[in-house]
Order: structure tokens, then sequence, then C-alpha cells
């Protein structure tokens, strides 16, 4: 293997090492975050994020691995579910809250807070 090599794989571990980071910051943000809306802040944003690191990872390392048309063809579907992954999590996260507030679910205030 050449530096090259090398460093293309670090870039990929790099990718999927922050994707895993963000995964687990917002796993993290749901279990210890107080109210309804945070937690849906903290996973729409974190799971987003990550599952588009990863993803974008494996598109590099399969375009490195073997340059062919099939896997130009694998590594553009994976490109439209990265996009596709983009338009629906923060529009599913939105809908989740918009029925959250219309059965009446209330936001967290400081005076909840101080008891």
């Amino acid at each position: 293997m050449t530096i090259l090599d090398y460093l293309f794989n670090s870039i990929v571990v790099l990718f999927v090492l922050l994707g895993l980071f963000f995964f687990f910051t917002a796993t993290l943000g749901l279990v210890r975050f107080p109210d309804f809306y945070c937690k849906l802040q903290a996973i729409g944003k974190g799971d987003t994020l990550g599952a588009m690191l990863i993803l974008f990872g494996v598109v590099l390392y399969i375009l490195k691995e073997n340059f062919s048309l099939d896997t130009v063809l694998v590594s553009l579907k994976i490109l439209i579910i990265i996009f596709f992954i983009f338009l629906a999590n923060p529009t599913a996260t939105h809908a989740i809250t918009k029925a959250g507030i219309d059965i009446g679910i209330t936001p967290i205030t400081k005076e909840d807070l101080k008891k």
C-alpha cells in the first residue's frame, strides 16, 4: 500500500468515526435531555448528520476499491439515499414536533427545572 492509500483510508475512517460520534451524542441527548422537544432536537440533528457522514464514508470506500460502472452506480444510489435522509429526517422531526404541540405537550421552562 502506498501513502495515498493510507491517507484515503484515514479519510474514510474519519468520516465513519465522525458519523458514529454524532450518533452517540444524539443517543446521549435522548437519555439526558429533560424535555420532549429537546430530545427531538438532539435526535433529529444527530441522526441526520451521523447517517450522512457514515454513508459518505461508504461511498468513498466503494469508489476507491474498484472504480467501475457498477461501483459508480452503487455510489450514486447511496448518494441519493443521503439526499433523501437530508430531506426526510428534518421533515419527520418537524412533523413529530407539530404533533406534540397539537396534543398539548408543553415545553419545559426554567421554573420546571427549579422544582
